[in-house]
């Protein structure tokens, strides 16, 4: 399997880039990523004997996205360009002028490019998101009103996330015994972005503490796919204003959730849901209500629809 591995200079993704060509992590060729199995040494081996110059390509390809929001963040990417060539991989990047831009749109463009220039490749993206990342995405969801999925973050099939059960402290550990070389980004250390504030807050926080959530995480994840499953499964009357009406309301706010996702792809939180779940049960015929996230829905005298 090629795989595109986002590298943005950062002492995360370079450990993860050295864990790759080093042969330290393994690369998942069949799509399950459990079945095939091939050392990343073995890899790079078949293109260290003259295959280059025939025109094959190494499976592992380096993107850099450069979001424009630091003076000095070409120089991150200059950086990212001197491992690649450093380590005979192909190199992509992107510059966007993103300054002043939430972190959920830097991130949303961050995504686009990396996906995009997959899909070019036939590759899967891989990223170097550790177990911090997963306890501070926890927190910041559970704060959003999320309910229980806030737990199952990080799912994106599309990506491959091979030191999600890593800390933080153990990435840093590993670059400096193996003498590695980063850029640090001065943003990260910034109270304007949510992410900054909540990774103070959780500094505290025991390794122990953070295995826990991490197990949790994977409970959650394994109880939303058996919950999409049933549904998938069922036949389940959802615009029914009656049906969801008399059906036991933790179900009836679960349906309506994944009815809203497969409709409008917009998740809604918990807020918004029970707004949806009184507007079906209350709302008279013929008004429409809004939900947030652009979503806007119209209730007949019988059943309800999302309005276009």
């Amino acid at each position: 399997m090629n795989v595109l591995v986002a590298v943005s200079g950062g002492v995360d993704s370079v450990v993860l880039l050295h864990m790759l060509v080093t042969g330290r992590l393994s690369i998942p060729v069949a799509d399950n990523g459990a079945s095939c199995r091939l050392q990343g040494e073995e890899l790079f081996s078949e293109f260290t004997s003259g295959n280059q110059a025939e025109g094959l390509a190494p499976p592992l390809a380096i993107a850099h996205f450069d979001h424009g929001m630091r003076a000095d963040s070409a120089a991150d990417a200059r950086f990212v360009q001197g491992l690649a060539t450093r380590y005979g991989l192909e190199f992509v990047e992107r510059r966007e002028e993103l300054s002043g831009a939430s972190e959920e749109r830097a991130r949303a463009r961050r995504y686009a490019f990396l996906f995009e220039e997959a899909e070019k490749r036939q590759a899967r993206v891989v990223t170097a998101h550790h177990l911090d990342d997963v306890v501070e995405t926890i927190a910041l969801n559970i704060q959003r009103g999320t309910r229980w999925r806030g737990l199952a973050c990080m799912s994106d099939e599309r990506m491959w996330r091979p030191l999600i059960n890593r800390t933080k402290s153990e990435l840093r550990a590993y670059a400096t015994e193996q003498r590695l070389e980063w850029v640090e980004d001065e943003t990260n250390q910034q109270d304007v972005y949510s992410r900054n504030r909540m990774r103070r807050r959780l500094a505290s926080l025991s390794p122990t503490a953070k295995q826990q959530l991490s197990e949790l995480r994977q409970t959650q994840l394994q109880l939303r796919q058996e919950i999409r499953r049933e549904i998938g499964e069922g036949d389940f009357p959802v615009w029914s204003r009656h049906f969801v009406t008399m059906i036991d309301e933790a179900v009836a706010t679960e349906l309506l959730y994944e009815y809203i996702l497969g409709t409008t792809g917009v998740s809604l939180l918990s807020e918004q849901l029970h707004r949806l779940l009184l507007a079906i049960k209350t709302g008279r015929p013929g008004t429409t209500w809004q939900l947030g996230g652009g979503v806007v829905v119209e209730m007949g005298k019988k059943d309800w629809c999302v309005a276009s």
